[in-house]
């Protein structure tokens, strides 16, 4: 889902002639959108499958407790690439994304769970043709540990019709399953780094 570029929380240091103490610091981070993505597919007769080209997507902490990540994804659903017009305008259309009407596709968390040493479940909103439904992205982070930097992958999989997606496209059988990919390119670029669960 349509991506374009996203930077997160800012860190204050406050200081006082009495030196009070500081509040800690918190993680800030920034995901590469040149070197992420977000993509689709839906099980076809003929395969649908395509990324979108426009989005943002950002991840914030208060803590350094990685379960207290905030995450959204905004994607302009009119940005959505399959390689082929004729597919790319019929999901543009009121019978898929509608997005004249409701241009944004969007997810919100503000929690993760961590499930094992890399992979996380995160719990969110995800809102599409103006519909909106809990949904769950599974995702797994790689990277060096303690760089700071890395990327996290994941999936998340709705039924279409539970969003009013119940036309199809003539002369190709659509699965109503419809499974979304993504890729971010994720680097800390201020704070301390994030406490995960051993």
């Amino acid at each position: 889902m349509r991506l374009a570029m996203l930077c997160v929380l800012a860190c204050v240091w406050l200081s006082s002639p009495t030196e009070a103490q500081a509040p800690a610091a918190v993680p800030v981070f920034k995901i590469t959108p040149v070197e992420s993505t977000v993509k689709f597919f839906v099980k076809a007769s003929v395969a649908i499958d395509g990324v979108f080209e426009k989005w943002d997507a950002t991840l914030t902490y208060p803590s350094t407790d990685v379960t207290t990540g905030v995450l959204d994804i905004k994607v302009d659903a009119a940005s959505v690439n399959t390689g082929s017009s004729m597919k790319d305008d019929k999901l543009k259309s009121k019978d898929f994304f509608d997005a004249k009407n409701d241009p944004y596709i969007t997810f919100h968390s503000s929690k993760i769970v961590q499930t094992g040493p890399t992979t996380f479940d995160v719990p969110g909103t995800f809102t599409i043709r103006g519909v909106s439904k809990p949904e769950t992205l599974n995702l797994n982070a790689t990277g060096t540990k303690g760089s700071g930097e890395g990327t996290i992958s994941g999936t998340m999989a709705f039924d279409r019709k539970d969003y009013g997606m119940n036309s199809g496209i003539p002369f190709i059988k659509i699965a109503d399953r419809v499974e979304v990919s993504v890729d971010l390119k994720v680097k800390r670029v201020g704070g301390p780094p994030l406490v995960f669960k051993q």
